[in-house]
Parts: C-alpha cells; structure tokens; sequence
C-alpha cells in the first residue's frame, strides 16, 4: 500500500551536506536527504514546491522522501 502523498515547501537545503527541512500544508516540518530526491539530482531550491512521502527515520522521527516537484 502506498503513502497518501504530501504536499509541502522547501524551507532549506544545504547542498554541502545534503540535509534539507519541508515544510507541509499542515505546517508540520520534516527533515529529508539528498538521496530522496525523486529525480535523483540531489539538489532542490529553497522554496520549492513539492510532493513527498512520509517515512520512519534512522532516529525515530518522520522524515519526507520521494521528493518530486508539484
């Protein structure tokens, strides 16, 4: 069964360490990876609109993944 998708911005992304936040329509902030871009790019803007899954993280908090543009 797959995840109803989110939609959310991108609050902030550092490129260096590819470490990201959304934040959803909810308001709620999410962390993700670089590694869970959809397009594989591993890169996104600041601000950028996008669709995203929500998964369990390594450190036991939700984290956004399938990031794709919306």
């Amino acid at each position: 069964m797959r995840p109803i998708p989110r939609r959310g911005e991108v609050e902030e992304f550092d490129g260096v360490v590819g470490l990201g936040t959304i934040r959803d329509e909810r308001g709620q902030i999410y962390s993700f990876h670089c590694t869970q871009i959809a397009d594989g790019s591993r890169s996104v803007a600041d601000g950028a609109r996008v669709e995203f899954d929500i998964v369990p993280g390594h450190l036991g908090r939700w984290e956004a993944a399938g990031l794709r543009p919306c």
